[in-house]
């Protein structure tokens, strides 16, 4: 076999290898060389007319497009979805795992209920102006220091380029209000130490008010101007940390049930077989995970745009549904007024890889989301509070897109990427899926699972599911990622940067 054919109804199919021009594939041959993961026409399409994969629309032909042709960017283009959206129509309820007989994993169970999967120390800055006070705190807790602590995971800065030169209101100010609120309380942290400039229009007296937070052993705050000056400031910093060591070092992890697992569903690096492998096997995990009370957040709304319909027929209810249209139409408007396109996402590698249109990259991405009821639409970094599958508003940015989900209350990750990525996060650790075998092969080193195996080794995407959802428990239980054991996460926290910079 040289190829696969998605749905008995598209027009394209996806060669498995490179086919050389004049090699049969299904009823025609090829007629000219087509990369691996790319897509070859099974019959003529007039200009104007629907190409389909996935049984769905991925582009309309931009000329006569002959069967055998590979059709890619130089044949295919994009136009705005124009869809009547239905809500609750494709409704699969989960048969739910009784209570008694649910699956478990070890984690640090808070006082306030939660449960992490980590147990790191934070300092969390206000403002890009205190981001080399945070990180010169942190560096002075060493892996010679932190022996004396083995129950700490890490003292880890989380610094950005903004929190001032913005509006004190609005939709950028507060998405990052809530990141910062967000990463104050995660249950991945046992401890949190806020840094602030002093002047900056993100104030940290404002985010304790407006939350409700407050200071004690383990919750702590100050800022660089009422310290009086950098060198005071990281000196009472690393006091303050030095404190809160024993104190987090107390934390030992005892069984959870799996109903306090909240994944992040994410991709990066996309291609051809990360809606065929990773992202499907990641989907029925994320359906194990809901039917055992847990939580999959799926993100990145410009990469669900053309498949967002799919996910309103699995809407509990219509306020579900309308909320995710909503969020649509807002990156349409977002993107025009910004002279872009929502098909300006593909980057250059998803389309080496095969992918050729936001369109055909939102209907594989769509997948890690399962088919289990849409129960929540989230706002960027706000908490997630329905379980089962949900979904949050981000850019496609992985790391911006991240960071939101943390926020949110996730307290793992699983990547899939089909042309390598280098991801890691903290303080929630990402496993990373590859969408091929020979990816996988190449950076074995940063990969956790191998997808790929469902073309190279006939696994299928179910059992691959399981695999995954075996992963989620180990990970939880304390097992380190290929990404946290070469030491990424530091500098993968972006908030999203919404408005102007004024």
């Amino acid at each position: 076999m040289n190829h696969v054919r998605l749905d008995a109804s598209d027009n394209v199919v996806t060669a498995i290898r490179s086919i050389e021009a004049g090699i049969a594939v299904e009823d025609v041959q090829t007629l000219g060389l087509i990369p691996t993961g790319h897509k070859i026409a099974t019959s003529d399409i007039k200009k104007g007319m629907p190409v389909r994969k996935y049984a769905q629309i991925i582009g309309y032909a931009a000329e006569d497009i002959a069967a055998g042709s590979h059709v890619h960017t130089h044949n295919l283009e994009f136009r705005n979805t124009d869809t009547v959206y239905e809500y609750g129509t494709d409704l699969r309820p989960l048969e739910m795992v009784p209570e008694a007989s649910r699956d478990s994993f070890m984690g640090y169970k808070r006082d306030n209920g939660r449960v992490g999967t980590r147990n790191y120390i934070a300092i969390v800055t206000s403002v890009n102006c205190s981001a080399t006070a945070a990180r010169m705190i942190a560096d002075a807790f060493t892996p010679d220091v932190l022996e004396n602590f083995p129950n700490v995971d890490g003292v880890a800065a989380f610094v950005h380029g903004t929190g001032c030169g913005m509006a004190g209101d609005g939709e950028g100010f507060e998405a990052l209000q809530r990141v910062m609120w967000g990463y104050a309380r995660h249950p991945n942290h046992a401890g949190v130490l806020m840094v602030g400039l002093g002047c900056e229009m993100n104030q940290i007296d404002w985010l304790l008010e407006a939350y409700g937070l407050k200071q004690g052993p383990l919750f702590q705050t100050m800022n660089i101007q009422n310290v009086a000056g950098l060198r005071r400031t990281v000196d009472l910093g690393i006091e303050k940390v030095r404190a809160m060591l024993p104190l987090a070092n107390e934390a030992t992890r005892e069984p959870c049930p799996v109903s306090e697992l909240t994944v992040a569903l994410q991709c990066g690096g996309s291609d051809a077989w990360s809606g065929i492998t990773a992202n499907p096997a990641l989907g029925h995990a994320c359906d194990l995970l809901a039917a055992q009370g847990g939580t999959g957040v799926l993100a990145e709304t410009p990469e669900i745009y053309g498949a967002e319909h799919l996910l309103t027929k699995r809407a509990s209810t219509p306020a579900v549904g309308e909320k995710l249209v909503g969020l649509v139409k807002w990156w349409e408007a977002y993107t025009a007024r910004n002279n872009g396109s929502m098909d300006n996402n593909p980057s250059p590698g998803n389309k080496k890889g095969g992918l050729t249109t936001i369109l055909e990259k939102s209907l594989g991405a769509s997948a890690k989301g399962g088919t289990s009821p849409l129960n929540g639409v989230f706002k960027y970094a706000e908490e997630v509070t329905a379980r089962g599958f949900t979904f949050m508003d981000s850019p496609g940015y992985d790391p911006a897109s991240v960071t939101g989900q943390i926020a949110g209350g996730c307290n793992l990750v699983c990547f899939t990427t089909g042309r390598g990525s280098a991801f890691g996060s903290k303080p929630a650790p990402t496993i990373k899926v590859a969408t091929n075998t020979e990816m996988a092969t190449r950076m074995a080193e940063d990969m956790d699972v191998n997808a790929g195996a469902i073309l190279t080794d006939g696994v299928s995407v179910e059992d691959m599911g399981r695999e995954i959802y075996q992963a989620f428990l180990r990970v939880a239980s304390g097992e380190p990622t290929k990404s946290e054991a070469q030491g990424l996460g530091d500098y993968e926290f972006v908030p999203w940067q919404i408005g102007a910079t004024m």
